[in-house]
């Protein structure tokens, strides 16, 4: 019996990902991997296979499959998920069929409100909590860029079996995809949304780059304002988080390329669809459900939704 696993959502973080483990089990006969996709990116990689580009190098990768029809697709064993926040509930519906009860199911988002989201559609289901941490983006259908060399890919539940963690640990690890397995899966999953969250709704706000945000005094004090809100948000929602998380994550994005922006950054630059929903607006609803306020996300916000 093949283990079968689908990844859904060909981006920077599911292309990527997804292409490191295309990659090597390429002629698995245990483990089938398949790209779920649609329109031109399908038409990409059915022709020309996924190609990534890095800073090592470049490679191309064919999944066993690349398609969208639930039929072709079959049943899946695990469903690695990364789209954006806003297509959650439409993508995963489109692939419904596809999930029985015993499909685990591992969300990669930029928000913390997917595993919740997920849970009322397939309330049957193992849902994972997972972050990644990498700079990668779509160039055009089918091919990813990469920036720098940071990769890093949490997951983890309170729920989920130990043999089918371990087993999919042991599948990333074989991929050489760099992976952890966390007991406190939340408290991780949350350190990495204060990153994200701040970045995305500054770099948004201000129309700056990582370099724009930490080299300008005025930049970098609203920058430091969201962590504080946000950190405050997390204390007051029960999660233990490192008394230390704000210099924490001020140390993380100095460590980030200077010149990559947030994918919210980007989407808002290419007149797309943004997550602020996710990525904004949620910390100003959990800090109004809590008691907490968020002066500056709700300024953001305002001006992102305006």
């Amino acid at each position: 019996m093949q283990t079968r696993i689908g990844i859904l959502g060909l981006g920077g973080v599911g292309g990527y990902f997804g292409g490191l483990l295309a990659k090597t089990y390429a002629e698995s006969d245990s483990i089938e991997i398949i790209f779920i996709a649609r329109g031109e990116t399908q038409k990409v990689i059915a022709a020309n296979g996924l190609q990534i580009l890095s800073d090592e190098g470049e490679m191309t990768v064919f999944p066993n499959l690349v398609s969208n029809n639930p039929e072709e697709i079959g049943k899946l064993d695990y469903l690695i998920c990364a789209t954006k926040t806003y297509d959650i509930e439409s993508s995963l519906q489109s692939v419904k069929s596809c999930i029985n009860p015993n499909t685990i199911i591992l969300p990669l988002y930029n928000g913390v409100d997917a595993p919740e989201r997920i849970q009322i559609l397939f309330p049957e289901n193992i849902i994972l909590q997972g972050c990644v941490y990498i700079v990668s983006m779509i160039v055009s259908p089918g091919v990813i860029r990469k920036i720098g060399f940071y990769e890093k890919l949490f997951f983890g539940s309170k729920t989920a079996s130990d043999t089918k963690l371990k087993e999919l640990q042991s599948i990333f690890e074989k991929a050489a995809i760099e992976s952890y397995l966390v007991a406190h899966i939340e408290e991780t999953v949350w350190e990495k949304f204060i990153f994200i969250s701040a970045l995305a709704s500054a770099t948004s706000f201000l129309n700056q780059n990582i370099g724009g945000i930490l080299n300008n005094p005025s930049h970098k004090a609203i920058y430091v304002s969201l962590l504080h809100e946000i950190t405050a948000v997390a204390a007051a929602n029960g999660l233990a988080m490192t008394k230390d998380i704000v210099e924490l994550t001020i140390v993380k994005l100095e460590k980030s390329p200077h010149e990559a922006t947030s994918s919210m950054h980007r989407d808002l630059l290419a007149g797309r669809n943004t997550e602020v929903v996710s990525l904004t607006e949620y910390v100003v609803k959990e800090g109004l459900k809590f008691g907490v306020a968020t002066p500056t996300y709700q300024m953001i916000l305002d001006k992102l939704l305006g």
